[in-house]
C-alpha cells in the first residue's frame, strides 16, 4: 500500500527547552494565545510543515483550529491545513494518565468541529485534523481503542436516531467528518520501543491503514537509560520497523523526538546533517523550542529547509544482539550513577526556570519520577541541572565502555564522538569536588579530544561555589546565563 498525502518532515513542538523568549511573547513564559502565534510562526516563517499540539494542562485551547483559520485566513487559503501543513494532536493516554483521561474524549469530539470551522470559512481543504499521537503506547489495544472510539462513538453517532420515526443526529446538527482518525503510537520506554514493530503489526492488521506513522522518543529513553542506550534503542526500533514495512507492504513513516542538547538528540540548526545521517530512515524530526528560538531566524529557516530536502534512506544496519548487550550494561551503570546524583540534581532543578504557563506532557519519568529508589525532575530540568554544574549527562556510565563496545558503536552510533565532543565543551572539572560517592573517579574524559567553552566554565564554577557554600540566591540567574552560552536550557 502507499499514500499520496504529504507526510511532514519537520514537526514543531512545544517542548520548553529554550533560553530565549520568542519575539511574539510578552515574557519568557508562553501562554495559550502565544502558542497559537507559535504554530502560525512555525508554519509561515520557519517552514515547519507540522505542529504538534499538546492536549493536556490547565490552559489547553480546544479552539486552536478556529483561532488559526480565522486569524490567519489569508495564509491558510494558500497553505491548506490538513493538506500542506498539519496540526497533530497529542492526546492523554487513559491507561496511564487517569486524571487527564476524559480530556481525550473532549479532544476527539473537537475534531469534527474543526472540520466544520474550515467549511464555514469556505476553505477548500480536507479535514484540518485527522491524526492523534498516543504517548506511552505499550500495546496495540491502546491504539485500537482510540481508533474505534472515534469511529463508532464520535463520528459514528451521526447515524443514531433519537427514537423510531425521528431524524438521526446528522440530520439534526450536521454530519461528522472525518469518519476515522489515524492513531500514531509514541513509544517512550525500552519495552515499548523494542516491541514497536509487533505493536504496529497487530494494529495495522486490525485497521488496514494506507500508511502508518510511528513516534519514537529520544529524550525520555536517554533519561531512563543514558545517552548511548537511548540511541541504540532507536536504532534497533527503526531497523525492526523497516523490516516490518517491507514484510507487510504498508509504508511506515518514523518520527523521532530529538532536542537541541546532545543528550536529547543534538538536533540544532548547526548540527542538522549529523542527525540526518544518524537516523536516515526517519521521516519526521521534531523541531523543539531551543531550535526555533535560540538561533537566528535565517539559520533556523535554512536548517528546516535542509531537513525537508533530505532524501529518506534505509536505516543504519546494526547488530541487535551486540547493541542490546552494550545497552543493558551501560544502563545498569547509568542508573547507579543517577541514584548517587539525585539529591544534587534535585537541588539545582529548583532553580531551572519554566518556559510554558501550562503543564505539558511529561513522558515516562513524569509519572514514575524515579530511577531505582530516587525521584527526579522532568527531563529538561534534569539535563539543565547537570549542564549547569558542568557535568554533561552524556558522561554518565561511559566508564563501563570497553574496547569491544567502542567497536560496536563505530558502526551503530555513527556520530557518537561528535555528540560527546559537543557535550564536553560544557564540562567543568571543578564539579568533581562535589560529586557523591565514587562518581568523581568514574567520570571518563579521555574518549575524545575536546575544547572547553571558557565562558560556560566560568559561570558553572560560580554555581559550583554557591552549592559548596549553600548560597542559592543567584543560582537561577546563573543557570539561565550558562544556558544562554549553550543555546539550550536542557
Amino acid at each position: 500500500m502507499s499514500t499520496t498525502r504529504k507526510i511532514p518532515r519537520c514537526m514543531s513542538t512545544q517542548h520548553p527547552d529554550n533560553v530565549t523568549a520568542p519575539f511574539f511573547s510578552a515574557d519568557a513564559l508562553l501562554g495559550g494565545e502565544d502558542e497559537i502565534k507559535e504554530a502560525y510562526y512555525a508554519y509561515s516563517h520557519l517552514g515547519c510543515d507540522e505542529q504538534m499540539w499538546d492536549c493536556e494542562g490547565k490552559e489547553v485551547d480546544n479552539y486552536v483550529v478556529r483561532k488559526l483559520l480565522t486569524r490567519y485566513k489569508e495564509y491558510f487559503i494558500d497553505n491548506k491545513l490538513g493538506e500542506d501543513v498539519f496540526l497533530t494532536l497529542r492526546v492523554p493516554n487513559p491507561t496511564v494518565e487517569r486524571e487527564e483521561a476524559k480530556v481525550l474524549l473532549e479532544t476527539l469530539e473537537g475534531i469534527p468541529r474543526a472540520f466544520d470551522t474550515a467549511r464555514a470559512l469556505s476553505l477548500d481543504s480536507p479535514a484540518p485534523v485527522f491524526e492523534v499521537i498516543l504517548p506511552m503506547t505499550t500495546s496495540a489495544r491502546c491504539l485500537y481503542r482510540i481508533y474505534v472510539y472515534y469511529r463508532d462513538f464520535v463520528a459514528g453517532k451521526q447515524d443514531k436516531r433519537f427514537c423510531e420515526g425521528d431524524v438521526c443526529i446528522a440530520d439534526w446538527i450536521g454530519s461528522f467528518e472525518p469518519h476515522e482518525v489515524h492513531v500514531i503510537p509514541l513509544m517512550e520506554n525500552k519495552e515499548g520501543m523494542l516491541n514497536a514493530h509487533n505493536i504496529v503489526e497487530e494494529y495495522v492488521s486490525k485497521v488496514n491503514p494506507p500508511y502508518q506513522r510511528v513516534f519514537l522518543a529520544r529524550s525520555d529513553p536517554a533519561m531512563n537509560y543514558g545517552l548511548i542506550s537511548s540511541v541504540l534503542l532507536n536504532k534497533i526500533a527503526l531497523q525492526r520497523l523497516h523490516r516490518l514495512s517491507k514484510n507487510i507492504g504498508v509504508e511506515i513513516y518514523p518520527i523521532i523526538g530529538v532536542g537541541s542538547a546532545p543528550f536529547r538528540g543534538n538536533l540544532k540548526p548547526t548540527n542538522v546533517m549529523n542527525c540526518l545521517e544518524e537516523y536516515p530512515s526517519v521521516q519526521t524530526f521534531t523541531v523543539q523550542s531551543a531550535f526555533k528560538y535560540d538561533y537566528p531566524e535565517r539559520e533556523v529557516m535554512s536548517a528546516v529547509d535542509t531537513i525537508k530536502a533530505w532524501e529518506r534512506k534505509d536505516p543504519t544496519e546494526v547488530d541487535e544482539a551486540a547493541c542490546l548487550q552494550v545497552m543493558d550494561k551501560l544502563a545498569r551503570e547509568y542508573m547507579r550513577q543517577v541514584e548517587l546524583l539525585a539529591p544534587l540534581i534535585n537541588t539545582v532543578a529548583k532553580y531551572v526556570p519554566a518556559r510554558r504557563k501550562r503543564k505539558l506532557h511529561v513522558g515516562l519519568f513524569g509519572y514514575a519520577r524515579s530511577v531505582g529508589s530516587v525521584s527526579l525532575p522532568r527531563v529538561i530540568s534534569f539535563c539543565a541541572s547537570l549542564y549547569s554544574i558542568g557535568l554533561p549527562p552524556e558522561l554518565l556510565a561511559l566508564n563501563a565502555l570497553t574496547a569491544d563496545d567502542r567497536a560496536c558503536l563505530k558502526s551503530a552510533y555513527l556520530h557518537f564522538e561528535d555528540d560527546l565532543r559537543d557535550a564536553m565543551a560544557y564540562f567543568n572539572e571543578d564539579v568533581l569536588e562535589i560529586l557523591p560517592g565514587d562518581l568523581g573517579d568514574k567520570i571518563r574524559r579521555d574518549i575524545v579530544d575536546y575544547e572547553v567553552n571558557r565562558q560556560h566554565r566560568e559561570i558553572t564554577s560560580r554555581i559550583i561555589d554557591n552549592i559548596k557554600e549553600q548560597s542559592f540566591a543567584n543560582i537561577q540567574e546563573q543557570v539561565v546565563e550558562a544556558a544562554w552560552t549553550r543555546r539550550f536550557l536542557g
